[in-house]
Protein backbone atom coordinates (compact mmCIF):
# COMPACT_ATOMS: atom_id res chain seq x y z
CA UNK A 1 0.00 0.00 0.00
CA UNK A 2 1.91 3.24 -1.22
CA UNK A 3 0.93 6.82 -2.11
CA UNK A 4 2.53 10.15 -2.98
CA UNK A 5 2.72 13.71 -0.93
CA UNK A 6 2.79 14.83 2.25
CA UNK A 7 1.86 13.48 5.51
CA UNK A 8 -0.94 14.86 7.20
CA UNK A 9 -1.58 14.41 10.60
CA UNK A 10 -4.73 12.88 11.47
CA UNK A 11 -6.94 13.58 14.28
CA UNK A 12 -8.13 10.27 14.88
CA UNK A 13 -10.65 9.28 18.09
CA UNK A 14 -9.08 7.74 20.83
CA UNK A 15 -11.01 4.68 22.27
CA UNK A 16 -10.25 3.28 25.96
CA UNK A 17 -10.46 -0.50 26.73
CA UNK A 18 -14.34 -0.31 27.14
CA UNK A 19 -17.34 -2.30 28.35
CA UNK A 20 -19.52 -3.30 25.31
CA UNK A 21 -22.59 -1.05 24.89
CA UNK A 22 -24.90 -3.39 22.83
CA UNK A 23 -26.70 -1.10 19.99
CA UNK A 24 -30.43 -2.13 18.50
CA UNK A 25 -30.72 -0.33 15.35
CA UNK A 26 -28.25 0.33 12.55
CA UNK A 27 -28.11 4.46 12.45
CA UNK A 28 -30.20 5.98 9.06
CA UNK A 29 -27.36 8.85 9.08
CA UNK A 30 -23.68 8.88 8.12
CA UNK A 31 -20.68 11.02 8.80
CA UNK A 32 -20.75 11.99 5.18
CA UNK A 33 -24.49 10.74 4.28
CA UNK A 34 -23.91 11.75 0.84
CA UNK A 35 -21.49 8.97 0.26
CA UNK A 36 -23.42 6.16 -0.80
CA UNK A 37 -26.90 6.36 -2.91
CA UNK A 38 -29.35 4.10 -3.81
CA UNK A 39 -30.21 2.89 -7.06
CA UNK A 40 -34.19 2.25 -8.36
CA UNK A 41 -33.42 -1.18 -9.20
CA UNK A 42 -32.45 -1.70 -5.80
CA UNK A 43 -28.73 -2.37 -7.11
CA UNK A 44 -25.72 -1.71 -4.97
CA UNK A 45 -25.16 2.18 -4.07
CA UNK A 46 -22.43 4.34 -5.21
CA UNK A 47 -20.55 6.43 -3.35
CA UNK A 48 -20.52 9.81 -4.68
CA UNK A 49 -17.58 11.95 -4.59
CA UNK A 50 -19.02 15.73 -3.62
CA UNK A 51 -15.84 17.33 -5.04
CA UNK A 52 -15.94 15.56 -8.66
CA UNK A 53 -19.44 15.66 -9.09
CA UNK A 54 -20.50 18.11 -7.04
CA UNK A 55 -18.56 20.94 -8.31
CA UNK A 56 -17.10 21.28 -4.68
CA UNK A 57 -13.50 21.79 -3.69
CA UNK A 58 -12.36 19.11 -1.05
CA UNK A 59 -9.46 17.99 -0.44
CA UNK A 60 -7.97 14.34 -1.46
CA UNK A 61 -6.64 11.82 0.90
CA UNK A 62 -3.23 9.90 0.16
CA UNK A 63 -3.95 6.46 1.11
CA UNK A 64 -3.08 6.79 4.54
CA UNK A 65 -5.05 9.29 5.58
CA UNK A 66 -7.96 7.35 3.83
CA UNK A 67 -7.37 4.21 5.41
CA UNK A 68 -7.49 5.75 9.15
CA UNK A 69 -10.32 7.85 8.15
CA UNK A 70 -12.51 4.75 6.84
CA UNK A 71 -11.49 2.57 10.12
CA UNK A 72 -12.03 5.14 12.24
CA UNK A 73 -15.46 6.43 10.89
CA UNK A 74 -14.04 9.69 9.66
CA UNK A 75 -15.07 11.21 6.81
CA UNK A 76 -12.79 10.13 3.99
CA UNK A 77 -12.47 11.31 0.24
CA UNK A 78 -13.55 7.77 -0.91
CA UNK A 79 -12.94 4.19 0.76
CA UNK A 80 -10.07 2.54 0.00
CA UNK A 81 -10.58 -0.16 -2.92
CA UNK A 82 -9.89 -3.61 -1.91
CA UNK A 83 -11.79 -6.01 -3.98
CA UNK A 84 -9.48 -8.95 -2.70
CA UNK A 85 -6.27 -10.88 -4.03
CA UNK A 86 -5.96 -13.99 -5.75
CA UNK A 87 -3.17 -16.87 -4.73
CA UNK A 88 -1.10 -18.68 -7.29
CA UNK A 89 -3.83 -21.33 -8.33
CA UNK A 90 -6.92 -18.21 -8.95
CA UNK A 91 -3.88 -16.67 -10.64
CA UNK A 92 -3.35 -19.68 -12.98
CA UNK A 93 -6.64 -19.84 -13.52
CA UNK A 94 -7.13 -15.83 -14.43
CA UNK A 95 -3.79 -16.12 -17.33
CA UNK A 96 -6.48 -19.05 -19.42
CA UNK A 97 -9.30 -16.14 -18.88
CA UNK A 98 -8.32 -12.94 -20.45
CA UNK A 99 -5.70 -11.96 -17.76
CA UNK A 100 -2.26 -11.33 -19.85
CA UNK A 101 0.22 -13.75 -19.28
CA UNK A 102 2.81 -11.51 -17.49
CA UNK A 103 0.78 -8.67 -16.61
CA UNK A 104 0.42 -7.72 -13.03
CA UNK A 105 -3.08 -8.80 -11.67
CA UNK A 106 -3.45 -5.68 -10.46
CA UNK A 107 -2.21 -2.81 -12.25
CA UNK A 108 -4.30 -4.63 -15.47
CA UNK A 109 -7.60 -4.82 -13.75
CA UNK A 110 -7.35 -0.81 -12.81
CA UNK A 111 -5.59 -0.20 -16.35
CA UNK A 112 -9.25 -2.38 -17.79
CA UNK A 113 -11.81 -0.28 -15.28
CA UNK A 114 -10.19 3.02 -16.40
CA UNK A 115 -8.97 3.45 -12.99
CA UNK A 116 -5.76 5.84 -12.76
CA UNK A 117 -3.24 4.35 -10.26
CA UNK A 118 -1.84 6.62 -7.44
CA UNK A 119 1.34 8.73 -7.79
CA UNK A 120 3.57 6.00 -5.07
CA UNK A 121 5.83 6.20 -2.55
CA UNK A 122 7.85 3.30 -2.60
CA UNK A 123 6.95 1.24 0.07
CA UNK A 124 9.12 0.19 3.04
CA UNK A 125 8.65 -2.42 5.58
CA UNK A 126 9.61 -1.94 9.23
CA UNK A 127 11.12 -5.08 8.95
CA UNK A 128 10.66 -6.28 12.68
CA UNK A 129 10.51 -9.90 13.33
CA UNK A 130 8.19 -11.68 15.72
CA UNK A 131 8.73 -15.01 14.88
CA UNK A 132 11.17 -17.39 16.60
CA UNK A 133 14.74 -17.11 16.18
CA UNK A 134 16.87 -19.29 14.75
CA UNK A 135 13.84 -21.08 13.16
CA UNK A 136 13.72 -24.69 12.08
CA UNK A 137 15.25 -26.55 9.02
CA UNK A 138 12.74 -26.91 7.06
CA UNK A 139 13.02 -30.23 5.30
CA UNK A 140 11.67 -33.11 3.62
CA UNK A 141 11.44 -36.42 5.92
CA UNK A 142 9.18 -38.71 3.86
CA UNK A 143 7.68 -38.53 0.43
CA UNK A 144 5.26 -41.65 -0.17
CA UNK A 145 1.87 -41.88 -2.30
CA UNK A 146 1.75 -38.58 -3.57
CA UNK A 147 2.88 -36.89 -0.05
CA UNK A 148 5.41 -35.31 1.35
CA UNK A 149 6.26 -35.28 5.57
CA UNK A 150 7.65 -32.44 6.16
CA UNK A 151 9.60 -30.72 8.92
CA UNK A 152 8.26 -26.61 9.18
CA UNK A 153 10.11 -23.65 9.99
CA UNK A 154 7.83 -23.67 12.98
CA UNK A 155 9.17 -27.18 14.29
CA UNK A 156 5.81 -28.53 13.01
CA UNK A 157 6.18 -32.43 11.14
CA UNK A 158 2.59 -32.14 8.91
CA UNK A 159 1.88 -33.83 5.63
CA UNK A 160 1.41 -32.15 2.07
CA UNK A 161 0.35 -33.17 -1.58
CA UNK A 162 3.59 -33.46 -3.67
CA UNK A 163 1.93 -30.52 -5.81
CA UNK A 164 3.50 -28.33 -3.23
CA UNK A 165 7.06 -28.24 -1.28
CA UNK A 166 7.80 -26.97 2.05
CA UNK A 167 7.93 -23.52 0.63
CA UNK A 168 4.19 -23.62 0.67
CA UNK A 169 4.07 -23.96 4.43
CA UNK A 170 5.88 -20.60 5.19
CA UNK A 171 3.90 -18.41 2.99
CA UNK A 172 -0.27 -18.64 2.01
CA UNK A 173 1.05 -18.79 -1.44
CA UNK A 174 -2.08 -21.12 -2.24
CA UNK A 175 -4.84 -22.87 -0.69
CA UNK A 176 -2.64 -25.93 1.13
CA UNK A 177 -4.68 -28.80 3.23
CA UNK A 178 -1.88 -30.33 5.61
CA UNK A 179 -2.01 -32.75 8.46
CA UNK A 180 -0.54 -32.04 11.53
CA UNK A 181 1.48 -35.51 12.66
CA UNK A 182 3.75 -33.96 15.55
CA UNK A 183 4.17 -30.40 17.11
CA UNK A 184 7.33 -29.31 18.96
CA UNK A 185 5.59 -28.15 22.59
CA UNK A 186 3.77 -30.90 23.75
CA UNK A 187 5.00 -31.22 27.24
CA UNK A 188 6.56 -28.50 29.58
CA UNK A 189 10.07 -29.97 28.51
CA UNK A 190 9.12 -28.79 24.90
CA UNK A 191 8.36 -25.47 25.77
CA UNK A 192 11.33 -25.01 27.98
CA UNK A 193 13.00 -25.68 24.52
CA UNK A 194 10.90 -23.59 22.70
CA UNK A 195 10.68 -20.00 24.78
CA UNK A 196 14.40 -19.12 24.51
CA UNK A 197 14.14 -18.67 20.49
CA UNK A 198 12.07 -15.54 21.35
CA UNK A 199 14.24 -13.26 22.94
CA UNK A 200 13.58 -9.89 22.15
CA UNK A 201 17.64 -8.99 22.33
CA UNK A 202 18.22 -11.97 19.46
CA UNK A 203 20.20 -10.71 15.63
CA UNK A 204 17.99 -10.33 13.26
CA UNK A 205 14.85 -9.02 15.64
CA UNK A 206 15.53 -5.35 13.91
CA UNK A 207 17.06 -4.93 11.25
CA UNK A 208 20.35 -3.13 11.48
CA UNK A 209 19.14 0.03 9.55
CA UNK A 210 15.95 -0.01 11.52
CA UNK A 211 16.61 3.94 12.91
CA UNK A 212 16.94 4.58 9.59
CA UNK A 213 14.14 2.57 8.04
CA UNK A 214 11.95 4.42 11.14
CA UNK A 215 13.00 8.08 9.62
CA UNK A 216 11.24 7.22 6.77
CA UNK A 217 8.61 5.65 7.39
CA UNK A 218 7.73 8.61 9.72
CA UNK A 219 7.02 10.53 6.80
CA UNK A 220 5.23 7.95 4.56
CA UNK A 221 1.81 8.06 2.83
CA UNK A 222 0.62 4.82 3.11
CA UNK A 223 -0.67 2.77 6.05
CA UNK A 224 1.78 0.92 7.86
CA UNK A 225 0.27 -2.21 9.48
CA UNK A 226 2.15 -4.49 12.45
CA UNK A 227 1.36 -7.85 11.79
CA UNK A 228 1.71 -10.43 14.87
CA UNK A 229 0.10 -14.02 16.27
CA UNK A 230 -2.39 -13.40 18.64
CA UNK A 231 -2.27 -15.47 22.05
CA UNK A 232 -4.23 -18.67 20.48
CA UNK A 233 -2.15 -18.69 16.97
CA UNK A 234 0.60 -18.88 18.32
CA UNK A 235 -0.02 -21.57 21.15
CA UNK A 236 -1.98 -23.67 18.34
CA UNK A 237 1.51 -23.11 16.39
CA UNK A 238 3.53 -24.87 19.02
CA UNK A 239 1.27 -27.44 20.15
CA UNK A 240 -1.47 -28.20 17.44
CA UNK A 241 -4.58 -26.99 18.21
CA UNK A 242 -5.88 -30.67 19.62
CA UNK A 243 -2.73 -30.44 21.78
CA UNK A 244 -3.60 -26.86 22.76
CA UNK A 245 -7.30 -27.70 23.63
CA UNK A 246 -6.06 -30.47 25.70
CA UNK A 247 -3.09 -28.20 27.44
CA UNK A 248 -6.21 -26.02 28.42
CA UNK A 249 -8.30 -28.57 30.35
CA UNK A 250 -5.28 -30.77 31.59
CA UNK A 251 -2.92 -28.28 32.32
CA UNK A 252 -4.14 -24.59 32.13
CA UNK A 253 -1.39 -23.11 34.52
CA UNK A 254 0.92 -23.46 31.67
CA UNK A 255 -1.09 -22.46 29.38
CA UNK A 256 -1.39 -19.41 31.42
CA UNK A 257 2.21 -19.24 31.57
CA UNK A 258 2.87 -19.77 27.75
CA UNK A 259 0.19 -16.61 27.19
CA UNK A 260 2.05 -14.28 29.46
CA UNK A 261 5.20 -15.52 28.36
CA UNK A 262 4.02 -14.35 24.25
CA UNK A 263 2.05 -11.70 25.55
CA UNK A 264 5.20 -9.58 27.31
CA UNK A 265 7.16 -10.75 24.90
CA UNK A 266 4.97 -8.81 22.00
CA UNK A 267 4.59 -5.76 24.28
CA UNK A 268 8.05 -5.37 24.69
CA UNK A 269 8.79 -5.33 20.68
CA UNK A 270 6.19 -3.59 20.20
CA UNK A 271 7.14 -0.68 22.42
CA UNK A 272 10.83 -0.62 20.92
CA UNK A 273 9.10 -0.42 17.17
CA UNK A 274 6.77 2.28 18.70
CA UNK A 275 9.67 4.30 20.19
CA UNK A 276 10.75 4.55 16.47
CA UNK A 277 8.24 4.71 14.60
CA UNK A 278 4.07 4.66 15.21
CA UNK A 279 1.86 2.54 12.58
CA UNK A 280 -1.51 3.17 11.44
CA UNK A 281 -2.64 -0.21 12.73
CA UNK A 282 -1.56 -3.39 14.85
CA UNK A 283 -3.08 -6.71 13.24
CA UNK A 284 -3.68 -9.55 15.63
CA UNK A 285 -3.72 -12.69 13.56
CA UNK A 286 -6.23 -15.46 15.82
CA UNK A 287 -7.92 -17.83 13.06
CA UNK A 288 -10.00 -18.94 16.08
CA UNK A 289 -13.30 -19.81 14.98
CA UNK A 290 -14.66 -22.75 13.01
CA UNK A 291 -18.00 -22.53 10.55
CA UNK A 292 -20.22 -22.65 13.52
CA UNK A 293 -18.67 -21.82 16.74
CA UNK A 294 -15.06 -20.49 18.05
CA UNK A 295 -12.64 -23.08 18.53
CA UNK A 296 -12.79 -22.12 22.22
CA UNK A 297 -15.76 -21.27 24.38
CA UNK A 298 -15.76 -17.76 25.63
CA UNK A 299 -14.95 -18.28 29.15
CA UNK A 300 -11.56 -19.64 28.07
CA UNK A 301 -11.28 -16.93 25.57
CA UNK A 302 -11.32 -14.43 28.49
CA UNK A 303 -8.96 -16.17 30.59
CA UNK A 304 -6.31 -17.49 28.06
CA UNK A 305 -6.09 -14.69 25.34
CA UNK A 306 -8.25 -11.45 26.67
CA UNK A 307 -5.44 -10.60 28.71
CA UNK A 308 -3.15 -9.99 25.77
CA UNK A 309 -5.50 -7.97 23.52
CA UNK A 310 -5.88 -5.52 26.65
CA UNK A 311 -2.28 -5.55 26.81
CA UNK A 312 -1.07 -4.66 23.32
CA UNK A 313 -4.04 -2.14 22.97
CA UNK A 314 -3.35 -0.40 25.75
CA UNK A 315 0.16 0.17 24.38
CA UNK A 316 -1.16 0.44 21.10
CA UNK A 317 -3.41 3.22 21.97
CA UNK A 318 -0.93 4.90 24.64
CA UNK A 319 1.63 5.22 21.30
CA UNK A 320 -0.94 6.88 19.50
CA UNK A 321 -1.44 3.71 16.85
CA UNK A 322 -5.09 4.45 15.92
CA UNK A 323 -6.38 1.20 14.92
CA UNK A 324 -6.45 -2.32 16.21
CA UNK A 325 -7.55 -5.09 13.97
CA UNK A 326 -7.97 -8.32 15.14
CA UNK A 327 -8.33 -11.06 12.12
CA UNK A 328 -10.02 -14.69 12.53
CA UNK A 329 -11.28 -17.01 9.77
CA UNK A 330 -14.62 -18.66 10.79
CA UNK A 331 -18.10 -17.04 12.91
CA UNK A 332 -16.77 -14.55 14.92
CA UNK A 333 -19.78 -13.33 16.83
CA UNK A 334 -19.65 -15.54 19.77
CA UNK A 335 -15.76 -13.71 20.27
CA UNK A 336 -17.06 -9.90 18.85
CA UNK A 337 -18.29 -8.98 22.30
CA UNK A 338 -14.73 -9.80 24.08
CA UNK A 339 -12.80 -8.08 21.01
CA UNK A 340 -14.91 -4.93 21.23
CA UNK A 341 -13.82 -4.28 25.43
CA UNK A 342 -10.66 -5.60 24.50
CA UNK A 343 -9.86 -2.72 22.69
CA UNK A 344 -10.37 -3.97 19.05
CA UNK A 345 -11.67 -1.97 16.57
CA UNK A 346 -11.33 -3.56 13.74
CA UNK A 347 -12.39 -7.31 12.63
CA UNK A 348 -11.80 -9.27 9.09
CA UNK A 349 -12.10 -10.83 7.13
CA UNK A 350 -15.59 -11.40 7.73
CA UNK A 351 -16.79 -14.79 6.27
CA UNK A 352 -20.30 -14.99 5.00
CA UNK A 353 -20.38 -18.79 4.46
CA UNK A 354 -19.49 -19.42 8.45
CA UNK A 355 -22.49 -16.95 9.13
CA UNK A 356 -20.97 -13.23 9.69
CA UNK A 357 -23.32 -10.86 8.77
CA UNK A 358 -21.72 -7.38 9.01
CA UNK A 359 -25.29 -6.05 8.88
CA UNK A 360 -26.53 -7.66 12.04
CA UNK A 361 -23.10 -6.73 13.61
CA UNK A 362 -23.72 -3.19 12.88
CA UNK A 363 -26.84 -3.23 14.21
CA UNK A 364 -25.34 -5.24 17.64
CA UNK A 365 -22.55 -3.39 18.29
CA UNK A 366 -23.10 0.14 16.57
CA UNK A 367 -19.65 1.89 15.92
CA UNK A 368 -17.48 0.16 18.60
CA UNK A 369 -15.95 -2.03 15.31
CA UNK A 370 -15.30 -1.37 12.17
CA UNK A 371 -14.99 -4.41 9.64
CA UNK A 372 -12.73 -5.28 6.24
CA UNK A 373 -13.88 -7.75 3.79
CA UNK A 374 -17.38 -9.08 4.25
CA UNK A 375 -18.55 -9.56 0.71
CA UNK A 376 -19.17 -13.28 0.00
CA UNK A 377 -17.05 -15.08 -2.45
CA UNK A 378 -19.39 -17.51 -3.81
CA UNK A 379 -21.44 -14.55 -5.10
CA UNK A 380 -18.55 -13.39 -6.72
CA UNK A 381 -18.15 -16.70 -8.23
CA UNK A 382 -21.76 -16.61 -9.74
CA UNK A 383 -21.49 -13.25 -10.31
CA UNK A 384 -24.52 -11.31 -12.39
CA UNK A 385 -27.47 -10.66 -10.20
CA UNK A 386 -25.80 -12.27 -7.33
CA UNK A 387 -23.04 -10.37 -6.89
CA UNK A 388 -25.42 -7.27 -7.23
CA UNK A 389 -27.43 -8.69 -4.39
CA UNK A 390 -24.67 -8.85 -2.81
CA UNK A 391 -23.12 -5.37 -2.62
CA UNK A 392 -26.82 -4.67 -1.99
CA UNK A 393 -26.51 -6.80 0.93
CA UNK A 394 -23.69 -4.58 2.56
CA UNK A 395 -24.69 -1.28 1.33
CA UNK A 396 -26.16 -0.31 5.19
CA UNK A 397 -22.82 -0.61 6.82
CA UNK A 398 -21.03 0.62 3.58
CA UNK A 399 -23.03 4.12 4.27
CA UNK A 400 -22.42 4.14 7.93
CA UNK A 401 -18.79 4.17 7.44
CA UNK A 402 -16.13 1.87 9.48
CA UNK A 403 -15.96 -0.25 6.37
CA UNK A 404 -13.71 -1.64 3.68
CA UNK A 405 -15.89 -4.24 1.62
CA UNK A 406 -13.76 -6.71 -0.20
CA UNK A 407 -13.51 -10.66 -0.86
CA UNK A 408 -14.16 -12.35 2.84
CA UNK A 409 -11.05 -14.20 2.26
CA UNK A 410 -8.25 -15.17 -0.86
CA UNK A 411 -10.14 -14.92 -4.02
CA UNK A 412 -10.60 -19.17 -4.81
CA UNK A 413 -10.08 -20.41 -8.45
CA UNK A 414 -13.51 -20.08 -8.91
CA UNK A 415 -13.95 -16.71 -9.13
CA UNK A 416 -13.07 -16.19 -13.04
CA UNK A 417 -11.45 -13.33 -14.40
CA UNK A 418 -14.47 -11.93 -16.39
CA UNK A 419 -16.76 -11.90 -12.73
CA UNK A 420 -13.77 -10.67 -10.71
CA UNK A 421 -13.29 -7.19 -13.29
CA UNK A 422 -17.33 -7.02 -13.08
CA UNK A 423 -17.11 -7.19 -9.24
CA UNK A 424 -14.32 -4.93 -8.70
CA UNK A 425 -15.95 -2.46 -11.23
CA UNK A 426 -19.03 -2.61 -8.76
CA UNK A 427 -17.15 -2.20 -5.39
CA UNK A 428 -15.22 0.91 -7.45
CA UNK A 429 -18.61 2.63 -8.27
CA UNK A 430 -19.73 1.94 -4.68
CA UNK A 431 -16.39 3.19 -2.79
CA UNK A 432 -16.37 6.24 -4.93
CA UNK A 433 -13.36 5.24 -7.78
CA UNK A 434 -15.71 5.17 -10.66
Amino acid sequence: MSATGRLHILAVPQWPVRPLVPTRSLPAHSARPELVEGRADGSCGAMKNPGSRNGNRERTMNPRQRYVATLTFGAPDKIPLQPGGPRESTLATWRTQGLPAGANWRDHLLETLGIASEPAQPALSHDVDFRMIPQFEEKVLEHKDGHYVVQDWKGNVCEISDRYDVTYLRHAKDFVTRRWLKCPVETRDGWELMNPRYAVDAPGRFPPDFAQRAARLAVRNYPLVVSFSGPFWQMREWCGLEGLCILMLEQPELVDEMTAFWTEFVAAVLARLFAHVVPDEIHISEDMAYKAHAMISPAMTRRFCRPSYVRWSTLARQAGVPIVGMDSDGFVGELLPIWIESGIILCDPMEVAAGNDICGYRRRFGRQVAFRGGVDKRAMARGGQAIREELARIAPVVRDGGYIPGCDHGVPSDVSWPNFVDYTRLLAQMTGWL
